[in-house]
């Protein structure tokens, strides 16, 4: 009996997601699975898509992104996913999740990345699963547990602080009930002041709560500036001592004085990558994006302000011209605008390509949703590595990239059946043009859809088409590490 399917991709260029070689196939969809690859002539469809010239690749895992609020609510918040051919999203990085935690009161930075108090109203992981399934949403969702999250909660607010005993027990005994209700692991902001204070040996004893699980630790490491090496060192030490995998967030060297450190903090990675499970992702881009801190501001790094509470209309704009329309300095006019965001100059293009080419890295956008004004990796990141580092720089071949973010990216994950263009597989797939792929987001205008990626599908239905936007359809799911 002939195949029958819901959808066949014809005469594609097929990029299967494991770094091998591009091939032209069919692929073939029904329900949420691919039930064929490879020549599909005798097989029928309700609809057939003509793909000749265009690649076939499975659908893109955004590995570092803070849209835990993003994916409750709707395509407003998701086309900027979906338009780049992201499937799959990774939340709850830097240590901030938007569970478990209940405020009242508008969260301390850089919580307040995901929204005000009206959105924290998650007690617990398993709430937050609940609120994913039955609203549903373009994307698929893979969750960590957040550290400041967790020390808000047990420290009561007061979290400039090592925590005691007693509440390291506490964040310890949450993680584990995140765990258990469907998060896949622990992620750390130790660079940010909520999080700065906690030793080492909190680390540690918070982390362990994941081991039982399989679970993975996350993190936005103490310096990415002078002490890099140091932070990587203290990372792996996390990881050996905890007996937990462990994934770097956006790998970069932060600073004038360290650019060109790459060629020190690679080989570094590489080697404890040896003995134990150790990998990073890095977005596209030489400036990074956060929440805005004055204390932390120098002269000689760019900064454009994202959004501000006090002062919206200066989103978007230089702050040092803010600070020069107010007769001030930066540090001052920094001050005036919190709480606020801003995007940074401080990275150096040649360790921005040194660190996106090297085998350990997986692409993550690190876009955050809700900025007024955000940096354009939030539209543009994967459009940006194809066309861009792809086709115009030839740092690596369109085989490997779409490795990266794809196949390569679902192993580390553990996520089950993701990540390939193989019958049995989740139907997760992106239609592009690879001749006219490319990022329109600028800094100057950074909500921009992105050119040559012509549909989407997750779990089976589509979820964006060229022609038409996003469809409306929510068919994403929750995703749990190794299940």
């Amino acid at each position: 009996m002939a195949l029958r399917c819901d959808t066949i991709i014809r005469d594609a260029t097929l990029f299967d997601g494991t770094g091998a070689a591009r091939r032209l196939g069919d692929v073939g969809l029904r329900g949420d699975r691919i039930v064929g690859v490879g020549d599909l002539g005798a097989a029928t469809a309700d609809r057939e898509v003509i793909a000749t010239g265009k690649a076939l690749a499975p659908g893109f895992i955004d590995s570092h992104t803070h849209d835990d609020r993003a994916v409750l609510c709707g395509p407003d918040c998701t086309t900027c996913k979906t338009s780049q051919g992201v499937t799959t999203v990774v939340v709850g990085n830097c240590g901030v999740s938007l569970t478990p935690l209940r405020l009242s009161t508008r969260p301390i930075p850089p919580l307040d990345l995901l929204g005000d108090e009206a959105w924290w109203t998650f007690d617990s992981f398993g709430d937050y699963a609940h609120a994913l399934r039955t609203k549903g949403s373009e994307v698929n969702t893979y969750a960590f547990v957040g550290h400041q999250t967790l020390r808000v909660e047990a420290m009561n607010g007061d979290v400039y602080r090592p925590a005691k005993d007693v509440e390291i027990a506490r964040m310890h005994d949450r993680l584990r009930q995140a765990m258990g209700e469907g998060a896949s692991g622990f992620s750390t902001g130790l660079y940010y002041p909520p999080n700065a204070a906690a030793t080492t040996e909190e680390v540690i004893a918070v982390a362990e709560a994941i081991r039982p699980f399989g679970g993975l630790y996350c993190t936005h490491m103490r310096d990415e500036a002078d002490r890099i090496l140091a932070s990587i060192e203290e990372t792996a030490k996390i990881g050996k001592r905890a007996g937990i995998a462990v994934h770097v967030s956006h790998h970069k060297c932060s600073m004038p004085e360290n650019y060109g450190r790459s060629t020190q903090t690679l080989p570094l990675l590489a080697e404890y990558a040896r003995t134990q499970t150790l990998t990073y992702d890095a977005y596209p881009y030489p400036a990074g994006s956060t929440v805005l801190m004055p204390d932390k501001l120098r002269d000689d790094v760019e900064v454009m302000v994202t959004w501000s509470v006090p002062h919206p209309e200066m989103a978007g704009k230089y702050l040092k011209d803010v600070a020069r329309g107010w007769n001030t300095d930066i540090k001052t006019a920094a001050a005036r605008l919190l709480p606020a965001g801003q995007v940074t100059w401080q990275m150096d293009e040649e360790d921005v390509r040194r660190i996106l080419a090297h085998p350990l890295s997986v692409i993550g956008s690190d876009g955050i949703p809700h900025d007024a004004h955000p940096h354009p990796r939030l539209w543009g990141t994967f459009p940006r590595v194809l066309g861009h580092y792809v086709r115009d720089v030839g740092l690596f071949s369109l085989e490997t990239a779409v490795h990266k973010m794809t196949g390569q990216a679902a192993d580390l994950f553990g996520m089950t059946d993701r990540g390939v263009l193989r019958e049995g597989a989740m139907a997760d797939i992106v239609l592009f043009d690879p001749h006219t792929v490319r990022d329109r987001a600028t800094f100057e205008d950074p909500k921009q859809l992105s050119e040559g990626i012509e549909e989407v599908w997750c779990n089976g239905v589509p979820t964006y088409a060229a022609a038409k936007g996003a469809t409306g359809e929510k068919p994403g799911r929750l995703l749990t590490r190794n299940r």
